[in-house]
């Protein structure tokens, strides 16, 4: 996946992109070439599917409470 359809994938701006990755919050990036840089879309998705569970598991917690 490209730059923009990581964005568009996951609702993040590029600055948010980049600082996620920088703090090992995001999946890096693959070298595509000299100035070119992609994504694999199964970490992409994965990442996204983390946040689902983390969300539920959070919802979960707070319905007990």
């Amino acid at each position: 996946m490209r730059l923009k359809e990581v964005m568009d994938t996951t609702g993040l701006k590029r600055s948010a992109i980049y600082k996620a990755i920088s703090e090992g919050r995001f999946p890096k990036q693959v070298s595509l070439g000299a100035r070119a840089a992609g994504w694999v879309a199964d970490e992409i998705e994965s990442w996204i599917m983390e946040r689902i569970e983390e969300r539920d598991r959070e919802e979960e917690q707070s319905t007990r409470n």
